[in-house]
């Protein structure tokens, strides 16, 4: 633990009573005195905040001051339309490899004179790096390492938010405005990574303890940790990089494939132009041997990450694998999610997994588990 890095909250999980683990070279609260069960379930029913400051944050600013030479050069690394985001919008984007395998999952929003990037924790480095190989002709590509970055999400996020920034209340899903306020200029984005409404909140360093201080004041709102993070995100359907998608895995394979917008698809106006669109447009066209699915296994016990998929109970060849798997406390049912070929990726397919050396029943079954409750 002494060789990992600390997010500037470290000290206020610690006096929250919060269970420190190691994470993507950081060490984060895994849960809090309330426990992962509560905690989800806290966050379905009222506001959930949680600290994502480990991941990266990054201005990209375009030498000429015309946002489009920004969105033009990021076109180049992803298949994503961002010429045609408008200003204070964001789009979820993929960094692709020539192989068409997914390098990093991100958000870019556009910020009127420039992109904000966030970035995930452990791709972090290679992204910047990645950046600023391809783009620094153009653009200069800043990382806001000065910056924490706090996730509000649930129903009551937006009543808790507002009685500190009043303005949110304006704000649709995938909205992104800046804010003046007493915890200094704040980026808020209306989004989040639970498949509830919710807010992601940059903040200076030098004021995020008092900005999480002030949300935990709310007696809607109470501090979730990683262990609720990710059964919150399963449920949504929502992938987590390094389990659900790699460099081994592209966006088509993924069911990713609704990120790639008409412009940067085949026959579309900018077609191409990002590493791999060979592989990712011929899939596009054709579609893929594989697919990512939910699955449902019966009984009560989870399916983990890693599990074999087969066709039937005895002998034959693994299909598939599992790659996120844990109980689901809003479903009250476990769930799973993971790659099997195209032709089983039907909702109500029946298949099974290793569980504990056993063949155990699964049904495919269509994502997310739980509808998104995002304010449109």
């Amino acid at each position: 633990m002494d060789d990992l890095h600390q997010t500037v909250l470290h000290d206020l999980h610690v006096d929250l009573g919060a269970r420190m683990v190691p994470f993507a070279g950081y060490v984060m609260p895994v849960q809090y005195p309330l426990g992962v069960m509560k905690e989800h379930l806290h966050c379905r029913a009222a506001a959930g905040l949680f600290d994502v400051s480990h991941m990266g944050q990054v201005a990209i600013r375009p030498h000429s001051g015309d946002i489009a030479d920004a969105a033009r050069a990021l076109e180049t690394l992803v298949p994503v339309d961002l010429l045609g985001l408008g200003a204070g919008r964001q789009r979820y984007a993929l960094f692709t490899s020539d192989a068409g395998g997914i390098l990093d999952d991100l958000m870019v929003a556009n910020r009127g004179d420039h992109l904000f990037v966030v970035v995930n924790a452990a791709c972090k480095a290679g992204d910047l790096a990645h950046m600023r190989a391809h783009l620094s002709e153009t653009c200069a590509v800043d990382e806001l390492s000065d910056r924490a970055l706090l996730a509000l999400q649930g129903p009551q996020a937006e009543a808790a938010l507002a009685r500190l920034v009043p303005e949110v209340t304006t704000l649709r899903f995938m909205d992104v405005i800046g804010a003046d306020t007493v915890f200094g200029p704040l980026i808020l984005s209306r989004s989040g990574y639970t498949g509830e409404d919710g807010f992601e909140i940059s903040v200076p360093n030098a004021a995020a303890v008092d900005l999480a201080r002030a949300l935990l004041d709310d007696d809607a709102v109470q501090p979730i940790g990683l262990g609720a993070r990710d059964s919150l995100r399963l449920e949504a359907g929502l992938c987590l990089y390094g389990n659900d998608i790699d460099t081994t895995t592209t966006p088509i394979e993924a069911a990713l494939a609704w990120a790639i917008q008409k412009a940067r698809r085949p026959g579309g106006p900018r077609a191409g132009g990002y590493p791999g669109a060979d592989v990712v447009g011929a899939q596009l066209t054709s579609g893929a041997a594989r697919t990512r699915v939910g699955l449902l296994p019966e009984g009560r016990a989870p399916v983990r990450a890693g599990a074999g998929l087969f066709a039937g109970t005895e002998g034959g060849d693994v299909i598939g694998t599992v790659t996120s798997g844990a109980f689901g406390p809003s479903l009250g049912a476990p769930m799973s999610m993971g790659y099997v070929p195209t032709g089983l990726a039907g909702p109500g397919t029946k298949l099974f997994a290793d569980l504990r050396g056993k063949r155990h029943p699964v049904t495919v079954a269509a994502l997310p588990f739980r509808p998104a409750t995002f304010k449109r």
